[in-house]
Formats: C-alpha cells, sequence, structure tokens
C-alpha cells in the first residue's frame, strides 16, 4: 500500500478513535446536550454564558448549550427581538435549527424559552412526546388550564418537568420557612414591576417573579385572592390557612426594584432576589436527577393566585376561591386531555 494511503488511513482510525474517547468522557462527565426553544428572550443569552463558559462553576459543569430553534411570536416583546438574539447565539457558535423537532434530535435535554407563554402548550407537549426532560421558563403557560395539562402530560409521560422564575432561588427567600431567628411565617408583601401581555391574564407576563417569591416564603395553602387594581398598581391580597396574610404590590411607571418583607413570629426581615446562576444551577441539578426543586402542587397554586386575581378584578375586587378556581381548572384541563 502507498505511503500517503496509510497514512491518510491511519489518521482517519486515529480520528474515530478520538471521536468515541471523546463521546465516551462527556457519558463519564454526565455530560449533558441541552437545546433552546424560543430565541426572543435575554435569558437565552445569559443562560448560554453560564452553562458554556469556558470554565463553568461547578454547579453548573456538566450541561451544555448545543443548539436553538428561534420560534417567536407576533407580539412586540418576540417579533423585535428574536432575530437579534437568534443571531447573537449562532455567532457563539450554537446550531441554529429550523423545527421543534430537528432540536430535539439533537440534544438530551431542553430549556423551553419562548417569551409568549401562549405558545408554551404546543411546545411542550412535543418535547415531553419525545421523552426529553424540560424546563419551562416563566409563564410555565398562558393560562392555569394549559399549565395543569402541561404537568399532567409529563407525569402520564414519566418525563421530567419544572417551571421557576429566578427570583425564587434568592438564599434569603429560601431559607425563611426554616428560619430560627424569624419563627413561624405570619405573612410576606412582595413587590416588583408589573407589565402586562395581551392574552394571557395580567400577573402571567412580569407580576410572576413577585409572586413566585411570594411563594418561596409562604408556601401552598392560600384560600382567597382579592385584587385592587388602579392605572400604576396592582394589589393583591391571599389569605392562607391559619390567617396568614400574603400581599403582592405590581408597579407600573413607577420605581419598581424586587423586593420582599418576610413577617415572623419573632422578627421581620427584608429578603432580595435570587439571579440567573443560581437558575441555572437548579436547572442542571433537575437535568441530573429528574427532580424539580419546585413542588408541581406550588406552581399550579401560584399561577392560580395570579389568575384567580383577574377574575377578582371582574368581580369588582371581590374574594376568590382559590381551591374552588383550581378545582375547576382540573376539569377543564381533563376534559381537553381526553378530546386529544
Amino acid at each position: 500500500m502507498h505511503t500517503s494511503v496509510r497514512f491518510c488511513l491511519l489518521t482517519i482510525a486515529l480520528g474515530v478513535v478520538s471521536i468515541a474517547s471523546a463521546s465516551a468522557d462527556d457519558q463519564d462527565s454526565g455530560s449533558l446536550r441541552a437545546g433552546m426553544i424560543g430565541l426572543d428572550t435575554s435569558h437565552v443569552i445569559a443562560f448560554t454564558k453560564i452553562f458554556n463558559a469556558e470554565a463553568p462553576a461547578e454547579d453548573v459543569a456538566g450541561v451544555k448549550i448545543v443548539a436553538g430553534y428561534p420560534g417567536g411570536t407576533d407580539i412586540p416583546a418576540s417579533a423585535d427581538r428574536v432575530e437579534g438574539f437568534t443571531n447573537q447565539l449562532r455567532e457563539s457558535g450554537i446550531e441554529i435549527v429550523e423545527t421543534i423537532p430537528e432540536l430535539i434530535d439533537r440534544v438530551d435535554v431542553v430549556l423551553l424559552e419562548s417569551v409568549d407563554g401562549r405558545i408554551h402548550l404546543e411546545e411542550a407537549r412535543q418535547v415531553i412526546a419525545a421523552g426529553k426532560p424540560v424546563f419551562i421558563d416563566k409563564p410555565i403557560a398562558g393560562s392555569l388550564v394549559e399549565a395543569i395539562m402541561i404537568f399532567e402530560m409529563a407525569e402520564r409521560a414519566g418525563v421530567p418537568c419544572f417551571s421557576s422564575s429566578s427570583i425564587r432561588f434568592g438564599d434569603d427567600l429560601l431559607n425563611a420557612r426554616h428560619n430560627e431567628s424569624l419563627g413561624p411565617i405570619a405573612g410576606c408583601a412582595a413587590w416588583g414591576p408589573c407589565i402586562y401581555q395581551p392574552g394571557i391574564p395580567d400577573l402571567f407576563n412580569y407580576g410572576v417573579h413577585g409572586v413566585e417569591g411570594l411563594y418561596t416564603v409562604m408556601g401552598t395553602g392560600c384560600q382567597t385572592v382579592v385584587r385592587t387594581k388602579t392605572e400604576d398598581t396592582d394589589f393583591v391580597v391571599g389569605t392562607w390557612e391559619g390567617g396568614r396574610i400574603g400581599t403582592y404590590r405590581g408597579i407600573r411607571n413607577n420605581s419598581a426594584g424586587f423586593g420582599f418583607m418576610i413577617f415572623g413570629n419573632k422578627a421581620i426581615t427584608h429578603a432580595g432576589r435570587g439571579e440567573y446562576g443560581q437558575l441555572c444551577r437548579e436547572i442542571t441539578r433537575f437535568f441530573k436527577t429528574g427532580t424539580s426543586p419546585v413542588p408541581t402542587s406550588e406552581t399550579i397554586e401560584l399561577f392560580a393566585f395570579m389568575e384567580a386575581a383577574d377574575e377578582s378584578h371582574r368581580q369588582g375586587g371581590a374574594a376568590v376561591s382559590i381551591p374552588d378556581y383550581i378545582a375547576k381548572a382540573r376539569t377543564e384541563a381533563e376534559k381537553r386531555l381526553a378530546m386529544e
């Protein structure tokens, strides 16, 4: 055999060995290929920088963003940004694909990032059908019924599914329920920006951040919700079991940082928000273990809290029962799933 031919064959063989070794190394290290659906939010850039850092933090190592599907809808927050964020990811070496099935074929796990919650159900349906664990960025869906449908589909298929805002993972918020210096939690006052998106409940788009933090402190068990709405402010009062009170102030047209005042039996304290790095840590753990850091029941209730706030407003500020509201939504979700 000619020397040059032998050299080429040897080079190819070594290359195959190298690729096989790299694949084995990825498997041994627990590395997961992650794909993003919906490249119309700044989250896709922030998360990619964290996961794909040259030397990622230990608590996010082992997950790498490798592909993205742009998606997008007609709302300005999507239509005006999807091209720019898609180009940024392409320039950073992320493969951009034209369909969700193409993305699913290339990855082990999925981050559903579409900014418009109205399309989350249909996008999540495809991911769940493929058996891929999925993190769904806020809001989990465009309605409480669709949120319940997503969780029910995931449970039936045995597919890990998790949704959360980054806000809840601030250390002070996470530790509030078990803080001995505070004692048992008597209540919490949460506040933050509240920008609406047409087509979904008022608080779903941005109020979800503050409500997520409220529930991190209070937990489940809210019985009724009452909402007052003015041009600049939403004020929602939830009454929990035992008479505990949790409130959310949604702010428009005024100073609107995030904050949480926690009222304990022994003390009162202020807590700040969580950051993207803390959320990515939880996403990494979720993808590796298949266990959500947030109980499904809590996510469902906090979305019921927000949607019931709309119903309270429609009824002129009347108190709306959260258990009844969830029961009604479950009945509708089951009906829709049975028709599929």
